[in-house]
């Protein structure tokens, strides 16, 4: 039998997921429907589960009832995007159905990326440059003559080794970085070696860090993990980059910190989105903000698009996933 696959994507989405060749390999899969959507997010039909093999999923894929995926036919899901839990809750999984994480590899590096650019534009100095230079056109009061700091002298601390904070490792030693260190009680003394991290206790990455960058997912056990206590014990001028979840954080803290002017952060999410026009992050000096952006990249983009297909050609060939989401990982995938 053909494998019928669904398509519950935006036509917006799908463009920017599925390039020329990743739309001639989903039809090479079998039969694809994908409604088109000009405006607005996609439906998953209620006869899902009964009329086709596979389900694909995305950012505009409006929530739906998990009981539709129950059927006679549907055998996986695959999710182009970040997180599975907006639409797939854990009690979605079993019943048959497999589910996986289709988007998160391709953004994984993306993400990093941004983390190590708001790491060296805070510690070169780059925002308070940029913005004194252009609102005076004056070469003095642009900060000439200001020092900046070298990302190899610096001491890393990531909280997570997850696949953002490997690539934030791989990325930052290779910028010269020696001194690199990680709380992450999920990893193996012997895995972070490999990566050439060190790892420790959360309040002794928080002591001994200049750069703090948090890549830990949001769960019940990560729920605010860095707050008042642990942002005190960072020294005077340190920096905290944030392109994780901003649920990982008490955010009040942090901008209690970016108040008074001690610590410096670079932050890519935040706990109301779109941040409000009349936060207090806005204005200041030591925020460098960006609008929930970290992960977008053209190539990071179209790279979930292939990772999807990659999953659904390994599933219709002998049953594998790449990147499944279990009972046991489920609360410890971002």
């Amino acid at each position: 039998m053909t494998p019928r696959i669904f398509i519950a994507i935006g036509d917006t989405d799908f463009a920017r997921l599925y390039d020329a060749d990743a739309q001639h390999r989903l039809a090479q899969l079998g039969e694809f429907v994908r409604p088109s959507t000009p405006t607005g997010n996609v439906r998953v039909p209620t006869t899902i589960g009964d009329d086709f093999d596979v389900l694909i999923t995305s950012w505009s894929t409006e929530p739906f009832d998990p009981a539709v995926l129950n059927g006679s036919r549907l055998r996986l899901a695959v999710h182009s995007a970040g997180s599975v839990r907006r639409l797939f809750p854990i009690e979605a999984l079993g019943n048959d159905l497999r589910i996986a994480q289709g988007g998160s590899d391709a953004m994984a590096e993306a993400v990093a990326e941004m983390a190590v650019t708001m790491t060296l534009a805070l510690l070169r100095n780059l925002v308070l440059h940029d913005r004194r230079f252009q609102s005076s056109r004056s070469w003095i009061t642009g900060g000439v003559g200001m020092l900046g700091q070298s990302i190899a002298a610096q001491r890393i601390g990531l909280v997570s080794l997850s696949r953002v904070g490997r690539h934030y490792a791989r990325m930052v030693r290779g910028l010269g970085a020696t001194a690199v260190r990680a709380y992450d009680p999920y990893a193996t003394a012997d895995e972070a070696a490999q990566m050439g991290v060190e790892l420790c206790s959360l309040d002794e990455l928080c002591a001994t860090s200049d750069v703090l960058a948090i890549h830990a997912p949001s769960t019940p056990d990560t729920a605010q993990m860095i707050g008042a206590p642990q942002l005190a014990l960072l020294r005077d001028d340190a920096i905290v980059i944030n392109t994780a979840r901003a649920e990982v954080t008490d955010e009040q803290a942090i901008l209690t910190e970016v108040r008074s002017g001690r610590l410096r952060v670079g932050l890519d999410v935040y706990s109301s989105e779109p941040l409000p026009a009349d936060s207090d992050f806005f204005g200041r000096e030591n925020a460098l903000l960006t609008p929930h952006v970290a992960g977008g990249t053209v190539q990071a983009r179209f790279g979930q698009g292939h990772a999807v297909i990659d999953e659904i050609e390994r599933f219709l060939t002998d049953g594998t996933l790449h990147a499944e989401v279990t009972s046991a990982n489920y609360e410890r995938l971002g």
